[in-house]
């Protein structure tokens, strides 16, 4: 496949609750969403396989996200990878490459979607996950960032992972 092709696409209703300050399952509008909170930061997974035509490079994950509430203020969001391969990471911790984030500022309109690129290398930024092997994206909203500062929740529509 050629780079800019697209991967893997999770919706709202395939998200997964971390252990700890996780992002909920919402709704609106009958719009499947999972809700951040504005004061801790929270988290949510979601689990996939590397499909076979994964040519091996680094990507690029797209949150599709809007504000529940607020028309001004911006929102610091993070994602990191956990390689699930053969024989490998114990699944009884969690085990995270190293986070890529960015701030991305909400829309004017509330309930208008914004869509944040946040690029990882191949390697260590995704965990050296591999063509076949399954992995898990956590997708955080870092709202004790100096940065986030947006009043009311954050909600994640849906997460597109392209090849680049």
């Amino acid at each position: 496949m050629a780079s800019g092709d697209t991967l893997v696409v999770f919706t709202a209703q395939g998200s997964i609750a971390t252990a700890t300050n996780f992002a909920y399952a919402d709704a609106r509008n009958n719009h499947p969403v999972v809700a951040y909170d504005a004061t801790t930061g929270s988290a949510a997974m979601f689990e996939a396989v590397m499909p076979r035509h994964y040519a091996g490079g680094g990507v690029t994950v797209y949150l599709h996200w809007s504000a529940a509430t607020a028309t001004t203020g911006e929102t610091r969001w993070s994602t990191a990878w956990e390689r699930l391969e053969e024989s490998g990471t114990d699944t009884d911790a969690d085990s995270c490459a190293a986070r890529i984030a960015s701030d991305s500022t909400c829309t004017a309109t509330s309930g208008a979607i914004r869509i944040l690129p946040l690029v990882h290398t191949n390697g260590a930024q995704m965990d050296s996950v591999a063509v076949g092997e399954g992995f898990r994206l956590q997708v955080e909203r870092e709202a004790a960032a100096n940065s986030d500062n947006m009043v009311g929740n954050a909600q994640l529509v849906k997460v597109e992972i392209k090849e680049t």
